[in-house]
């Protein structure tokens, strides 16, 4: 049976072995570079490694939620703008015993909500007009008690802090590739220059494995802190039903919008890249997954096509890369936990026993 505390320990493990990992690849870096400039020293290479690293993440820390409010234009609501969200959340908020966020919506048709933040004390909650617009009030409900289940478990804050590492080793990468093509283009090289060419790509290749490593290990962090904010909502809203809903029209909606949002893939509670492909994959199979052959997948039928899809090599291939769970392995969760309430025996420590 899972519990809030193996998040907690998912994600002080997560972060550990992520730095871990980019302090060791920065620190060789930093003395190849070194040894090739000014001669090998191991105290001036670590504290470099080490300071650049902690300077890095503190950085990310505090100019990562000014780049997510800057990217999705926001519009902070005021104090009776929209009683009814306000209300709403204040309620959600006052159950989960944490402080009210901070209220935004974003002007952007398609159904979305994320969060972020530094703390919970200065927590944003932003909600897309679009997710207003084509959702039901239970399923608007639902979909705040999932945000603010991931203000409850501070997961949105290790997130800002773990995704900067995987970018800025990319980065490197791709910036020591370029510097060694031009130095190993020119035809009068000396050995120096062959020299600085060799460590550059040397340094290019073992900044993208790194890049791949802690990409894929923020990923598995991201898709299970997903699974836990879905838990929660079920037990805040005591209505599992109405986040299964919401997860469907969101992930339509997102699938047939004309252009998917790049910015905070990570922070939407659904990932719109991840939307399309997951419908496109249905609608391939959509006479195997229609039985009763009326050309219209009815809730038997895309229930019998979750199950499938959740079982197929290609969706847990691709999984591993994505940031979000496959949709219907997130509904097939929420009825886990409905099938439980309605036994009568579903109790608070429960909450995540279904993850």
């Amino acid at each position: 049976m899972a519990r809030l505390s193996e998040l907690k320990f998912a994600m002080g493990t997560s972060i550990f072995a992520t730095a871990f990992i980019f302090g060791a690849f920065l620190i060789g870096v930093i003395f190849l570079i070194q040894y090739y400039v000014v001669g090998f020293n191991i105290v001036t290479g670590l504290l470099l490694a080490l300071g650049g690293t902690a300077l890095f993440i503190l950085f990310e820390y505090f100019i990562g939620p000014v780049i997510v409010s800057a990217t999705t234009h926001l519009h902070y609501l005021k104090p009776g703008e929209n009683p009814w969200l306000e209300n709403m959340v204040k309620d959600l908020a006052a159950k989960s015993g944490i402080p009210m966020p901070k209220l935004a919506t974003v002007p952007n048709n398609t159904p979305n909500a994320f969060t972020y933040g530094r703390s919970q004390s200065s927590a944003v909650l932003a909600v897309h007009e679009g997710l207003l617009r084509q959702l039901n009030e239970d399923e608007v409900r639902g979909v705040i008690a999932h945000e603010l289940g991931h203000i409850k478990h501070k997961d949105y804050i290790v997130m800002t802090v773990l995704s900067a590492l995987p970018l800025l080793a990319y980065w490197i990468s791709q910036i020591t590739l370029t510097a060694s093509w031009f130095s190993g283009g020119s035809r009068r090289r000396g050995r120096d220059e062959g020299n600085a060419g060799i460590i550059l790509i040397a340094i290019g290749v073992i900044s993208f494995v790194v890049y791949i490593v802690s990409f894929l290990a923020v990923m598995r962090l991201s898709r299970l802190r997903e699974h836990y904010a879905d838990s929660y909502s079920a037990y805040l809203t005591h209505n599992p039903r109405s986040l299964q809903s919401a997860l469907s029209k969101i992930t339509y909606g997102l699938s047939i919008a004309p252009k998917p949002a790049t910015s905070a893939r990570s922070f939407y509670i659904e990932d719109p890249s991840q939307a399309k492909r997951e419908i496109a994959r249905i609608m391939e199979k959509k006479n195997q997954y229609d039985l009763d052959r009326d050309g219209v997948l009815d809730e038997r039928e895309l229930e019998h096509a979750m199950e499938k899809e959740a079982k197929s090599t290609w969706a847990q291939m691709n999984r591993v890369f994505a940031t979000h769970p496959p949709t219907f392995k997130r509904i097939l969760l929420l009825r886990e936990i409905e099938r439980e309430m309605n036994t009568g025996k579903y109790s608070n420590d429960r909450i995540y026993a279904h993850v």
